[in-house]
């Protein structure tokens, strides 16, 4: 078990947060997310706050220090596979973070299913599998009328972060994301870097990393969806699988 005060840290880079006392543990876990959706996430916290997604958490790096960090944000992180949300839960778990819930769940389903209109602060999609089959482009969770779901549960001037080690996929989202957000291409590291173990791994084999954020458009939902229909699907070639990188973001 790990003493309270321990930092820990994964490829030399420490984990946000600290572990605290066992007194003052918190359950970050949503065992089952109620049905039917949307979710009231002001009763699921017991308090009214803005909220933070963050789609794909993986292992829970960037949710944990953003819930760490900023007190006053109510923060969810997704995933669908349990074997990253049990260390990301534990983490949450044994830092005391009484602003951080964990739920199981695909990204698609999760917006559409369980977020309201406009009750998103800011959503967060880091490193989204580009599914390198080019027969499997479908499953890509950046198609168009997802980006459309996004905006819909954005609030007025809530924000989509982005960010991808696949030029491919960058060079899509480049293009697609705009109709829907103001979007703006950032060249410089997020302050609080690396947000991801995906990022970890790229930058030290000296990998690009596509970083943006966009602020979502006045649009009604129904213009969005129209709109989506026109767009490209990211039909792109992805290129070879980094398979090294991808066995060992595997093992979290």
């Amino acid at each position: 078990m790990d003493a309270p005060d321990e930092i820990e840290s994964e490829f030399g880079v420490p984990i946000p947060g600290q572990v605290v006392d066992p007194a003052q543990w918190a359950k970050t876990a949503i065992k089952k997310l109620p049905e039917p959706g949307p979710v009231d996430w002001n009763a699921i916290f017991g308090r009214p706050a803005p909220l933070v997604i963050d789609l794909g958490c993986g292992n829970g790096r960037h949710v944990l220090g953003s819930a760490w960090e900023r007190r006053d944000l109510n923060h969810v992180g997704v995933d669908l596979l349990p074997v990253v949300l049990r260390y990301a839960t534990r983490r949450g778990n044994q830092r005391g973070l009484t602003n951080l819930r964990f739920a199981c769940c695909d990204g698609k389903n999760f917006v559409r299913r369980y977020l309201a209109d406009r009750s998103v602060r800011e959503m967060h999609i880091y490193h989204p599998q580009p599914f390198h089959n080019r027969r499997e482009a479908w499953k890509r969770l950046l198609q168009p009328e997802f980006l459309a779901d996004v905006a819909r549960t954005l609030e007025p001037q809530g924000r989509l972060f982005l960010q991808t080690d696949n030029a491919p996929y960058w060079d899509y989202l480049r293009k697609t994301a705009p109709s829907f957000f103001e979007f703006e291409e950032r060249d410089e590291r997020w302050p609080d870097s690396p947000r991801t173990r995906r990022e970890i791994l790229a930058s030290s084999r000296g990998l690009p990393i596509f970083r943006g954020v966009g602020v979502v458009r006045e649009m009604a939902a129904e213009e969005a969806r129209t709109l989506a229909t026109k767009l490209p699907r990211p039909t792109f070639d992805a290129g070879k699988p980094q398979r090294e990188l991808d066995d060992l973001e595997r093992d979290s």
